[in-house]
Formats: structure tokens, sequence, C-alpha cells
């Protein structure tokens, strides 16, 4: 702990201030190449999700429609088995030889017949669930074409974007790696914070016309002064953002 704290006192509050408006120049071109591949990134995220929730969908249509598909089966053995003990029972009623043989025989006849008119009953219900089922999967696996044909397209233009610029990208990354070494993890916090929360993306602006060049608030005579002499980090009283001189910008822009 003791010599990460000596590392970081080796870099002085001037120092922190180049690398805070080196951070910022480095970041605003990592955004303005953001910028360019503008909502595609969630746009791509979005299909590719809505892809997959379909994908699950008509995979659970097909587990049902496989499920019921079975049942169907099992009813139509069922009748058939139901069928072939209606025969065997109807050609032992002419060797019966007693009524309550025959009323027994003649009862599970009966029962057959219901067992039979039942699955029937059953199996009709569950074709008409097929049938819908069918449908239902008709117009997902139409949507899923659809959806993917558009996220294909998506995703090969930001494909094409992100090659261009991923090079770029990286690089500026890289340095804006470098940069935060110089600053300590109290004052990148709050730059990435005001970062955050700032619309255009500006944490470390300049003093332009007496005024701060985030939110254009004027900055008192004395404070400019305490900015010029690059001792201490100062802030904007009203917006938040870490500010330095011009004088600062135009030469680490030269």
């Amino acid at each position: 702990m003791a010599k990460k704290k000596a590392a970081t006192k080796e870099f002085s509050i001037e120092d922190k201030l180049h690398a805070l408006h080196q951070l910022q120049t480095i970041d605003s071109e990592i955004d303005k190449i953001r910028t360019v591949r503008g909502e595609l990134p969630l746009e791509v995220q979005d299909l590719e999700d809505d892809l997959k929730g379909l994908e699950t969908r008509i995979g659970k249509i097909d587990t049902d429609l496989e499920d019921k598909e079975k049942f169907v089966s099992s009813r139509k053995l069922a009748i058939k088995e139901a069928e072939e003990l209606v025969k065997k029972y109807n050609k032992q009623l002419g060797s019966i030889k007693n009524n309550r043989e025959y009323d027994s025989l003649s009862k599970e006849i009966e029962f057959q017949n219901l067992e039979i008119e039942l699955a029937n009953k059953k199996i009709n219900d569950t074709l008409a669930k097929i049938e819908f089922l069918n449908q239902t999967k008709g117009t997902a696996t139409e949507q899923y074409n659809e959806r993917k044909e558009i996220f294909e397209e998506k995703k090969k233009e930001l494909d094409n974007i992100v090659s261009e610029t991923e090079k770029e990208e990286k690089s500026l990354l890289k340095k804006s790696e470098q940069a935060e070494k110089v600053v300590d993890d109290r004052l990148l916090s709050a730059y990435k914070r005001i970062r955050k929360n700032s619309r255009n993306g500006l944490a470390v602006v300049s003093v332009e016309r007496d005024a701060c060049g985030g939110c254009f608030s004027k900055i008192p005579p004395q404070r400019q002064l305490d900015i010029k002499a690059h001792k201490k980090i100062i802030v904007c009283e009203h917006c938040g953002r870490i500010l330095i001189d011009s004088q600062m910008f135009e030469t680490a822009e030269a």
C-alpha cells in the first residue's frame, strides 16, 4: 500500500490536469466513433434477443406437438384394442348359456364402446389443438424468418462499421489507459462519474470568456487565477465539471 501511495505522489497537480485533459480528448474521440455506430448495437442486440425468444417459443411448440401426436397415437391404439375386445365379446355372446354371463358380456361390450367413443372425442379435441399449435408455429416461424433477415442485415452493417473503426478505437483505448495511470483513483472515479452524468460526455472543460466551457456559468476572477496556477483541482460550482485554463488546452493541442 505504501508503494502505491508513493507512486501517486510522483505526479503533480499540473501533471494530473494535463492527463485529465488528454483523457477527455481521447474519450471524446472514442465517443465520436461510438456515435457513428448509433443505435445499431442496441438494435442488433434486441433483434438477437427476439430471435432467441422465438426459437424458445417454437421449440416449446414442437415439444407440445410431439406430446399431443403421441397421445393421439396412444388413443388410436386403445381404440384398436377396444374394437378387438368388442369383436371377441360379440363372438362369445353366441355360445352363452345363461342370462348372467350374457348380461356381463353385454356390459363389457357397452363399456368398450364407451371407451372407443371417449377416445375418439379426445382424439378430435387433441387434433384441434394440434391444428392451432401448427398455426401458431407457422406465425412464429414467419416472424423468426423476417427478424432473422433484418438481424443479418443490421449485423452486417454493424460489423462493417466496427471493422472500419475497431483499430482506431483500440489505439485510443490504450492511450486512455496510459493517461488514467497519472490520475489517482479518487479523481479518476470523479471524472468518470461526471462524464456519465454529462449529456455531451465532457467532464473536463476550459474557461472561455470568463465562463465554464460546460455550462457557461461565470467564473469569479480569483477562481480563474487559481485555475491558471495549476496548484489544485477546481470544479465548476454549477455543473461540477473539472476546470482547466484555455492555455493548457492550447499547449496540449500544440
